[in-house]
């Protein structure tokens, strides 16, 4: 199913700090229903007033790390869209607050596809960062030079996935079904 059929109707809240990324946002999900906001006090209140399906964070500059932290306890879903926090650190540290998919902003125009892989895993009681990792894991590799930054991490993403994800596979395991998905 195409992902604008997925989040067709959904409610989406963007918050970030650059006009451009706001703009770009909205044409590329006019198919929703979405408010924007562009600093972190408009987020907040937006956030704390509203029940949306689900939320795209900037993490630097409105401070997504604090947003997060409302929707979670709003049980929103969180996107994290970033650009200059890009790194395996603030992956890992989404993970661990409990964002549902951190994507960056030069996929810009995957965001209906990273949106969709979020609402599928709710529907499917799944966690979104499976989805995630099928995704995005070869863009991450090359942006952080590698696999290290998975490998150094192991520990972490294996216990953390196998915590929200039923019959979780570890990233060896993954790997290697991936590998065989690809030779059939």
């Amino acid at each position: 199913m195409k992902p604008e059929k997925v989040i067709a109707g959904k409610y989406i809240l963007i918050v970030d700090d650059e006009k451009d990324v706001l703009d770009t946002l909205v044409d590329l999900l006019d198919m929703c229903k979405l408010d924007t906001a562009s600093t972190f006090a408009e987020g907040k209140k937006m956030l704390e007033e509203n029940h949306y399906d689900i939320a795209v964070l900037d993490i630097m500059g409105v401070d997504g790390y604090e947003l997060l932290k409302i929707a979670n306890s709003r049980k929103i879903p969180a996107v994290m869209l970033t650009a200059h926090a890009l790194s395996s650190d603030n992956l890992e540290r989404s993970a661990r607050e409990g964002a549902a998919y951190y994507a960056p902003k030069d996929k810009i125009n995957d965001i209906a596809s990273f949106l969709a892989d979020v609402i599928k895993a709710i529907d499917e009681g799944k966690s979104s960062w499976e989805k995630m990792f099928d995704r995005l894991a070869n863009y991450y590799d090359n942006r952080f030079h590698g696999t290290d930054w998975r490998e150094k991490r192991r520990a972490f993403w294996d216990e953390k996935l196998a915590q929200i994800v039923p019959g979780y596979q570890s990233f060896e395991e993954s790997e290697k079904d991936r590998s065989e998905r690809k030779n059939d």
